[in-house]
């Protein structure tokens, strides 16, 4: 009699342990947290940002270095060399006033494409150049501010005391830079609410166009490391304060030859007998290249009298510039621009613009 219930409870005990083991088997497995998106950090100016804006690269790797390793700088604009790797996109244009664009509506779309939770703005040099007001300028700061908000309503905007300038053919543009630096505390100061902090980098003090530039206005190695370490403890402590929105990035598919270069000229700026002309060279391949040369002709009998961020010989109306020994390097879809001022008793105009990449 006690044999059988013993019996029956070890069927049952063998029934219910393939069942178990199914169990065990199919259970799902408790979910993964979702990885934390980057913060999006926009570089937005002129050439002293973008052209090529070497403290970019020398701030992104102190940022890497330091543990900031979800940062994700944004821009419609790609890297320009530097001599090392870095994240480069950046919407830094070489030759545009502040105040053109906030007039001419550009940057919605910019930030429309790349979508930033931080923008560091060093903005207004050839603002200053031109002899736009500062009152004029700061105008310019608040509408892209209003525009920043409007793409993101807790924007972070750090905004820079522009570097000083000393361009030999504008002996005015060191005091204007100054009257604009003096104006930009207070400006901020107004501008500034608690979900979107407008922060001033000081970018000035300490800087030395003899020392820190190599043409009075563009920073060299020095100047750009002397930028980095000035934006860096504004950046980390914004970092801090940010709540990045995931965003999707299509991943672009290099088109065209394996190897190639296009180059396109524009004219930055014009005055009674002289102008400023600005070329941009674009890696239109699908594989790197190591240098850059281009060639135009102008038309009008003018000549270049300072050049910037290439080596550029002019024989006759002949125009030859090469790139430098820090801009030489594109990888597919980046770019490099160079710039130049010259003397015209007519038009600007150039004749077909060529590249060769090497």
């Amino acid at each position: 009699m006690l044999r059988r219930p013993l019996i029956h409870a070890l069927l049952a005990a063998l029934a219910a342990l393939p069942l178990a083991l199914v169990v065990g088997l199919t259970a799902p497995s408790p979910a993964l947290p979702a990885s934390a998106a980057p913060v999006r950090v926009m570089p937005l100016g002129d050439s002293i940002t973008g052209s090529p804006g070497c403290w970019r690269a020398a701030l992104w790797n102190r940022l890497q270095s330091t543990g900031h390793t979800d940062v994700d700088f944004v821009g419609t604009l790609g890297p320009q060399g530097c001599g090392q790797p870095y994240d480069g996109d950046n919407e830094g244009h070489g030759g545009y006033l502040v105040t053109n664009v906030a007039n001419q509506n550009l940057l919605p779309g910019w930030l429309a494409a790349t979508r930033p939770d931080i923008v560091l703005m060093h903005f207004g040099t050839n603002d200053a150049w031109s002899d736009i007001p500062p009152a004029t300028i700061l105008a310019a700061y608040g509408r892209l501010v209003e525009q920043m908000r409007a793409s993101n309503p807790a924007m972070r905007v750090l905004v820079a005391k522009i570097i000083p300038m000393a361009p030999p053919t504008c002996p005015a543009c060191g005091q204007r830079v100054v009257a604009l630096n003096d104006a930009i505390d207070g400006w901020a100061a107004a501008t500034g609410t608690p979900a979107s902090p407008v922060v001033v980098v000081d970018q000035w003090t300490g800087f030395s166009t003899a020392t820190d530039t190599y043409d009075g206005v563009h920073p060299n190695a020095t100047g750009d490391q002397k930028m980095a370490d000035r934006w860096y403890p504004a950046l980390a402590a914004a970092l801090g304060g940010v709540t990045p929105t995931p965003t999707a990035s299509p991943t672009p598919t290099p088109t065209g030859p394996s190897v190639g270069c296009t180059a396109s000229y524009r004219v930055v700026n014009q005055w009674q007998g002289g102008f400023q002309g600005e070329v941009t060279v674009r890696n239109s391949g699908a594989t790197p290249v190591s240098g850059w040369t281009v060639r135009f002709v102008f038309a009008d009998g003018q000549r270049i009298s300072q050049s910037w961020n290439a080596q550029l010989a002019q024989s006759g109306a002949e125009v030859t510039a090469r790139n430098t020994a820090w801009n030489g390097a594109l990888a597919p879809g980046a770019q490099a621009t160079f710039g130049f001022l010259g003397s015209t008793a007519g038009s600007t105009n150039v004749g077909a613009v060529s590249c060769t990449a090497t």
